[in-house]
């Protein structure tokens, strides 16, 4: 509010700074200069070659995506050395790469409240890289990396670090190292972000406490979304969809605690949901179907609650490398449930053992799964169901549901 309020008393002194051909400025460098504080540069329907400039003066800068600011693949372009600084509408392209600098289109420098917004940026190396700067908007954007084939030549589309209540939503990032980084990051939010085709991560964040992640679409990275070293997050209504590779998953939670992701799609990933060390999550109202594994617990994961959940389609809906679980499983969907129900409540009357012997086996020796589809490994199933001997002999959901959920 003392934001607004700010910029309220000056609007009525502002003054518009046009730069361009025809414009009393002809660079965007001058245009900057000679702006006071909180009047606004428009930029004209042209492009700009420049590099390394510097906003310290709240104002804003705009213009429409016909506006562009080159680096030529020299430097960084845009740097926001001042609170209360707004950039939007404006195309920035072509920064140079670096091995000993992160580079960006647009960086904000250890200064609070700057909003960025409906922006292109095209080959930027980093595309908008905020460093110790709180209470930040960051919507709408596109941001597009080179060809995306390697990660030597670029760096993240969207990257936070040390910020607090930053706000990130409806932007589209590809072809990039990680769709969205954060680092240290708390009390923020990510939304309704579309982050595809990027060669590490959709999504990757680590030591970042009190989090909201809702509404993303997460689809054909190399992985959908690392969740590292962090606790009270929750992920809500999210898809992670074709994340697929050796070594791919739609989610990985690893050293999490106290969170919650409901509401999620997973579809079509090597393995939909990883947990190592991951610690109290509500995993719940979440559709998990036609992936490689489904969920894969490991046996450092504790008093998670599993419940009312779809697993439809998965080869394997549950593998763990552990004989027992503290995990809690109840009220799920799973199709190779084969029990019954007699007194026709909807639940089944018999508990569902989800994790099949040859996905404990594939665990400890990978090389077997070329054995997928052979008779043996049915029957190998099929016995142990019966007799459990080597599966978790508390890993079952005690009352599974025998329709789907309508989520």
């Amino acid at each position: 509010m003392l934001l607004i309020a700010s910029l309220l008393a000056h609007s009525s002194l502002a003054d518009i700074i046009k730069v361009g051909d025809g414009h009393p400025y002809s660079s965007v460098k001058e245009g900057l200069e000679a702006a006071a504080p909180f009047d606004t540069v428009l930029l004209a329907d042209q492009t700009f070659y420049e590099i390394n400039l510097r906003i310290e003066k709240p104002l804003t800068l705009t213009g429409t995506h016909q506006s562009i600011i080159d680096g030529e693949l020299q430097d960084e372009i845009l740097v926001i050395a001042a609170d209360s600084v707004v950039v939007s509408g404006i195309t920035i392209q072509n920064v140079g790469y670096s091995f000993i600098k992160d580079r960006a289109g647009i960086r904000v420098e250890e200064k609070d409240y700057a909003i960025i917004e409906n922006c292109r940026l095209f080959n930027t190396f980093f595309g908008i890289y905020l460093q110790k700067s709180n209470h930040t908007i960051v919507r709408g954007n596109l941001i597009e990396g080179s060809d995306g084939s390697t990660e030597t030549y670029t760096g993240n589309a969207i990257h936070l670090w040390y910020c607090e209540e930053a706000l990130i939503e409806d932007n589209i990032t590809r072809f990039h190292r990680d769709g969205i980084y954060l680092e240290f990051v708390n009390h923020s939010q990510v939304n309704r972000n579309v982050s595809f085709r990027n060669i590490r991560y959709g999504l990757h964040f680590m030591f970042s406490n009190h989090d909201d992640y809702t509404g993303n679409t997460f689809e054909d990275n190399g992985s959908g979304v690392a969740v590292m070293f962090s606790k009270w997050i929750n992920m809500r209504h999210n898809k992670f969809i074709n994340n697929w590779g050796s070594a791919s998953f739609g989610l990985l939670l690893k050293e999490i605690y106290d969170g919650e992701l409901s509401n999620n799609l997973f579809e079509d990933n090597t393995t939909a949901i990883h947990a190592e060390g991951a610690n109290r999550i509500l995993i719940t109202q979440n559709i998990i179907r036609n992936n490689g594994w489904a969920l894969k617990i490991m046996g450092n994961c504790f008093d998670n609650r599993i419940t009312k959940n779809n697993f439809m389609g998965n080869n394997f809906n549950v593998a763990t490398n552990s004989r027992q679980t503290m995990d809690t499983y109840e009220a799920n969907y799973w199709d190779d449930y084969s029990g019954y129900d007699l007194d026709e409540d909807g639940f089944g009357d018999v508990p569902h053992r989800p994790v099949k012997l040859f996905a404990y086996i594939v665990e400890r020796v990978p090389i077997s799964i070329v054995m997928l589809r052979s008779l043996f490994i049915e029957m190998i199933n099929v016995a142990e169901y019966i007799i459990p001997s080597l599966t978790p002999e508390n890993l079952a959901d005690s009352i599974p549901v025998l329709e789907p959920y309508q989520l």
